[in-house]
């Protein structure tokens, strides 16, 4: 059995095509003397010569010629067949890091994978559910690829895209003693056990502005650090909770009643960001844009205010 290389394959090809072992060689990153190594092997291993030379010409002889055709065809069908593997391994090894808060994660971002998957099976998701300071952090470090949520602080560096407008909603316990109401009033808040967030938290900080403006001065009867822990707690009977919209759907099975809160309507928008320096994979463009299609239909479906 005849056991032979594909450099050297490659060297035989280069003399063929440039009819000189200097031009070759240099074509393959070697030495004339280590290009002619190549051929003299080949040669003994075949037991014919390959190329008529002298000082001034090289030339294919008879069975160069035979091996030229075969060797080339071979070639380029290993050739191709490397780099479909080698892209079949690349997209198969693609990954999206993405973060957003809880609430988030598990009310759109959850399903909105599980969607995706069924045009890109092959793509890996790290996931981060975090606070969303946290989450911006860590795509203004690079330790994310880009994070989702209602990001109200802008920090250098960091590119925001939007995604869908939300807006502030009122939650209260279902007595069941009258219908909700479909609108609340700022002001109609006065006198209202609230259960609050952390007043470092930008999102707290904005409901406290408009309870402000609306001349509700309050009390947290309740502090809690998470949007689902404040619905628990609204269910549990222990006050009323100012939420964005998108929280709707964690309230569908709680014995909780939503309007939604007007003079003013505050808006939330929600953004999907990421470093601006930084070049991502091109499924992120894919993904970005499957969200943003798919945040729409599903605030439609939802009935999301």
């Amino acid at each position: 059995m005849i056991d032979f290389t594909s450099r050297q394959l490659r060297a035989f090809l280069l003399v063929a095509q440039h009819r000189s072992f200097s031009r070759a060689a240099g074509a393959l990153f070697i030495t004339p003397s280590g290009l002619s190594l190549l051929i003299r092997e080949l040669e003994t291993q075949l037991g014919v010569r390959l190329f008529d030379r002298t000082t001034r010409h090289v030339a294919l002889t008879a069975s160069g010629t035979e091996l030229l055709a075969v060797a080339q065809r071979n070639l380029q069908e290993l050739d191709g067949t490397m780099s479909r593997i080698g892209r079949s391994t690349s997209e198969t090894g693609v990954s999206l890091s993405v973060g957003s808060p809880p609430l988030l994660m598990a009310s759109v971002l959850a399903p909105a994978i599980k969607e995706f998957r069924l045009h890109r099976p092959d793509l890996r998701f790290q996931l981060c559910d975090s606070d969303s300071a946290s989450v911006m952090q860590k795509v203004q470090s690079g330790a994310l690829d880009m994070g989702m949520g209602v990001f109200l602080k802008h920090l250098p560096g960091v590119r925001r895209l939007p995604l869908f407008r939300f807006s502030l909603v009122v939650i209260r316990a279902n007595s069941g003693q009258q219908p909700g109401r479909i609108t609340t009033a700022w002001s109609a808040l006065k006198g209202e056990k609230l259960v609050s967030l952390p007043p470092s938290i930008p999102l707290q900080q904005l409901v406290d502005k408009h309870l402000a403006k609306a001349g509700v001065a309050y009390q947290p009867h309740l502090t809690v650090n998470y949007l689902n822990t404040q619905i628990a707690m609204v269910e549990a009977e222990e006050g009323v909770a100012i939420i964005p919209s998108y929280g709707q759907l964690a309230c569908r099975d709680r014995s909780i009643t939503i309007s939604r809160l007007v003079n003013p309507v505050v808006h939330l928008d929600s953004f999907q960001i990421r470093h601006a320096g930084r070049k991502l994979p091109p499924v992120a463009e894919e993904f970005t844009s499957f969200l943003q299609s798919y945040i729409a239909r599903w605030a439609g479906r939802s009935g999301i205010l």
